[in-house]
């Protein structure tokens, strides 16, 4: 069976470590979709200026978050990386056009490691990091997808990794509660994400950052929406979305994860 691409709203890294629907969600998606060769997984967490691969052999960990979780800061993902899929996804950039680099010595930071300990706590397929480029928009994004679409029939599995609403102020300004109702500013952006994305409405997609209800409102800034596209164009021409999970936290921060393909 081929594989789906995903777009995975990873959340707060406590995902690792607190119940939720979403936590409940990833850590059974995991055994349904079956262990791939490889993942190659976009993070919205790397950002960089134009198209970057790891290529470790061994990654190691990045905490790049505060708090007082000391439980977060004693998990490992001790996953191998694959320096011949890295060269790979590096010559797919390459000859599309997309200038890419290839780097070392970088390791899995929480958008990567927090979703991927849940799908797969075994840590034994081996993983692959991409960079976003948050200066270069959503069109550009697609192509990066596009330009991977070969891996899937490889089994290799490609991941977008962000979050479908990312308005961290609005997150952390006042006691939300855990189980409120999402405001209109955020349920209005979710019901046209599942719409275009699940009618395959491309252009729409692309340009919604005019054409999007509260598409500012949910993303200030764009890093955590671009994996989206990663995983959109990765599913092949003509894919189209479907929702596999929808919830939230705190009202106001999506968890959805959309497969496409």
């Amino acid at each position: 069976m081929r594989l789906p691409t995903l777009f995975i709203s990873h959340g707060s890294p406590t995902l690792a470590i607190e119940p939720s629907p979403a936590r409940d969600f990833l850590a059974g998606y995991g055994k349904e979709l079956g262990k791939p060769r490889a993942i190659v997984i976009a993070s919205a967490h790397f950002n960089a200026n134009r198209p970057a691969v790891v290529a470790d052999a061994h990654p190691g960990m990045i905490y790049d978050f505060g708090g007082a979780y000391q439980a977060l800061f004693e998990m490992v993902y001790p996953a191998p990386g694959d320096p011949a899929v890295a060269a790979r996804v590096a010559q797919l950039f390459a000859t599309a056009g997309l200038a890419p680099a290839v780097v070392e010595e970088r390791g899995y930071d929480h958008c990567v490691w927090v979703p991927l300990i849940l799908l797969y706590p075994q840590a034994d397929v081996p993983v692959v990091q991409v960079s976003v480029q948050p200066a270069l928009g959503a069109a550009h994004h697609l192509a990066l997808g596009r330009a991977l679409a070969a891996l899937v029939d490889d089994d290799i599995l490609v991941i977008g990794s962000g979050s479908l609403t990312h308005n961290l102020r609005e997150f952390y300004r006042g006691n939300r509660a855990a189980d409120a109702p999402a405001p209109v500013w955020v349920s209005g952006f979710e019901d046209w994400v599942y719409d275009k994305a699940t009618t395959g409405a491309v252009d729409d997609l692309v340009h919604y950052r005019e054409r999007a209800p509260f598409a500012r409102e949910n993303h200030p800034t764009e890093e955590h929406f671009l994996p989206l596209y990663i995983a959109l164009g990765a599913g092949g021409e003509g894919a189209k979305g479907r929702r596999l999970h929808s919830s939230h936290r705190n009202d106001v921060l999506s968890m959805d994860t959309y497969a496409f393909g």
